[in-house]
């Protein structure tokens, strides 16, 4: 039996402005924003090449307000990756070299923490 992780909750405050963070400032895909009713709204956002989307709205109740998520992604160069978010004005330093792995980190305006991480393989 497979088991495929398709979808992760963020805790947001602001749906519109996660819209624009995830979806503007980042260009990731906005896949579906549904305004059921003024106390229901869902909204999926997929990073370019994932399997796997978040979702963030307005009475989910899939995380308790003032949560935060740490989500670790694999990217293929880190320095690309710090450079793309770096040019579209995403906080983030430079990166961070492990023997495990080379890191590049940033959060959402709500502290989401995002870990993009190039896998390093021992020569």
């Amino acid at each position: 039996m497979d088991y495929r992780i398709e979808l992760i909750p963020l805790a947001v405050q602001d749906a519109d402005r996660s819209i624009e963070f995830y979806g503007t400032t980042l260009g990731w895909s906005v896949d579906h924003d549904h305004k059921i009713s003024p106390e229901l709204r869902f909204v999926q956002v997929t990073p370019p090449g994932s399997a796997c989307s978040i979702c963030f709205g307005v009475g989910l109740e899939m995380m308790a307000a003032g949560s935060s998520q740490y989500i670790q992604v694999v990217v293929e160069d880190a320095d690309a990756a710090l450079a793309e978010l770096q040019g579209r004005g995403v906080a983030c330093e430079g990166v961070d070299d492990q023997p495990f792995g080379r890191f590049v980190y940033f959060q959402d305006p709500d502290g989401n923490r995002w870990a993009l991480q190039q896998i390093v393989r021992p020569t």
